[in-house]
């Protein structure tokens, strides 16, 4: 029952047998926190390594980027300011001032004419304008970089040129969504400042062959405080320094061409002053004009002639078609002049309504005159029925005054006769004469000669007046149209 190699000790427990318990327990113990602990370092280190990885990428991606834009325009984390030096200097005095004229080179992209007024004798205009010009203070150390543009912020810290539009009514700097300006600074101090304005400045017009006119406007540039010992203002590429937009058109007008010049402005108390000119050549589109003006007018004498044609006892046909060629002659004129400023001259357009208002008042007059010698050649014939009788047949009652010829009223007055008594339809204009006897006739007035019968005729026979303005008006009419187109076409 009894393990052998064991000893009982006093107090009944093998003393042998508990020390080898203990010493086998003791080691396994050991190797459980030696493992546990290995693993713990273990992860550690792979940690540590990794960081240390990633920061070595990282620094090598940072000097990469270093090594390819070593620029201290693209690398600079101080203030703009600081690098242009701004506050070191005093910028409210102009580039290498006591010294000669700083030159300022000038260029002008038209980008739309918006609109030409004749009332109001302007023109708006939107364009970017870039003035060049080179400030030494503004130099900057740079190796790659060519330069640094800027937005109008640093504009009020640096000096640019004082350049105005002269004869401008209304002007000002877009500013949607931002200030259009844009400022760039190269790094031996050339500095480019460009705007986007639009101004709307008076323009000399010559309306005396409106509407088949051609206008010259120009928008003028100046400094507006310096001279020319200070400022020299230039196109900066001669007549390449004005561009215009493809596109550009406008409702009334052709753009013929745009060039530009300059010269010296002498103002008495200021001095001379570099001044540059945008000119421009319109012409006006015609065709507008001929539909709303010369057509309309044109027509309306024509019309005034149809009552050349209307028998002249029909009074209320006739004066009602004079009244409204010439009421409508007058508003034709009346819109004309409204839509053009009040000038004290003669506008080809006023000579032409002008000349067929006085057409169309003629031919009322025309017709005036038929009525009252018509009036008169009754009252003279009534009195001659009265005065001698009749030797045709006819009773004295109907006695007629047919001179060579008549109308329908008076064929229907003998519709009371007998066959007999008239004569055949063919004949009536031969055959039915009046014959007047004038006892104190001379000799002399039977040998007058053929103009003053001619005359005698038309005052007598007042078809006639209406027969010859059948050929007159129109005639004249025509004769005139061909003298004004010659002339201002």
């Amino acid at each position: 029952m009894f393990k052998p190699g064991g000893t009982r000790a006093s107090g009944g427990y093998w003393s042998a047998e508990r020390p080898a318990s203990l010493s086998s327990r003791m080691p396994c113990f050991a190797k459980l926190l030696l493992i546990i602990l290995c693993l713990l370092l273990l992860v550690e280190s792979r940690k540590h390594r990794r960081r240390r990885w990633t920061s070595q990428t990282g620094l090598q991606r940072a000097s990469h980027i270093y090594k390819k834009n070593h620029d201290m325009t693209k690398t600079w984390k101080g203030k703009t300011e600081q690098l242009l030096r701004v506050d070191d200097h005093d910028f409210t005095m102009r580039p290498a001032f006591g010294g000669p004229a700083i030159p300022v080179g000038v260029d002008v992209q038209v980008e739309s004419l918006d609109s030409i007024s004749e009332v109001d004798m302007d023109f708006t205009m939107t364009l970017y304008l870039r003035h060049y010009w080179k400030d030494e203070r503004l130099s900057f150390p740079s190796t790659n970089n060519k330069s640094m543009t800027f937005d109008g912020r640093l504009v009020k810290k640096i000096w640019v040129p004082d350049v105005f539009f002269v004869h401008s009514k209304r002007s000002f700097i877009h500013d949607t969504t931002t200030d259009n300006i844009m400022l760039r600074v190269f790094p031996d101090g050339h500095v480019l400042y460009s705007m986007r304005i639009t101004v709307t400045a008076m323009c000399n017009m010559d309306f005396s062959r409106f509407p088949l006119d051609s206008q010259t406007c120009s928008l003028e540039l100046e400094s507006y405080a310096y001279t020319d010992e200070d400022l020299m203002l230039y196109w900066k590429n001669g007549n390449e320094s004005l561009k215009t937009d493809e596109k550009i058109s406008l409702s009334q007008f052709l753009i013929q061409k745009f060039h530009t010049t300059s010269r010296l402005a002498f103002y008495s108390s200021t001095g001379w002053y570099n001044r540059l000119y945008i000119n421009f050549t319109l012409r006006r589109h015609i065709f507008f004009f001929l539909l709303q003006t010369y057509f309309p007018a044109t027509l309306m004498v024509m019309l005034s002639w149809v009552s050349f044609w209307i028998d002249r006892r029909a009074v209320p046909a006739r004066v009602s078609l004079g009244i409204t060629t010439v009421l409508t002659m007058s508003t034709i004129i009346t819109g004309v002049n409204a839509s053009m400023p009040r000038v004290s001259y003669i506008k080809a357009v006023d000579i032409y309504l002008w000349v067929s208002f006085v057409f169309v008042f003629l031919s009322v007059l025309e017709y005036a005159a038929v009525n009252y010698l018509t009036t008169v050649q009754e009252r003279k014939e009534r009195k001659l029925r009265e005065r001698f009788p009749c030797t045709c047949g006819i009773s004295h009652s109907k006695t007629m005054m047919l001179d060579g010829n008549y109308s329908e009223s008076d064929a229907n007055s003998l519709a009371g006769y007998t066959r007999n008594q008239m004569v055949p339809e063919e004949e009536k204009q031969e055959k039915m004469v009046v014959h007047l006897a004038m006892s104190n006739e001379s000799n002399s007035s039977r040998k007058r000669g053929l103009k003053g019968h001619v005359g005698l005729r038309i005052i007598q026979n007042t078809h006639a007046i209406d027969k010859y303005s059948r050929l007159i008006f129109p005639g004249t009419y025509i004769f005139f149209n061909l003298i004004y187109w010659s002339v201002f076409s």
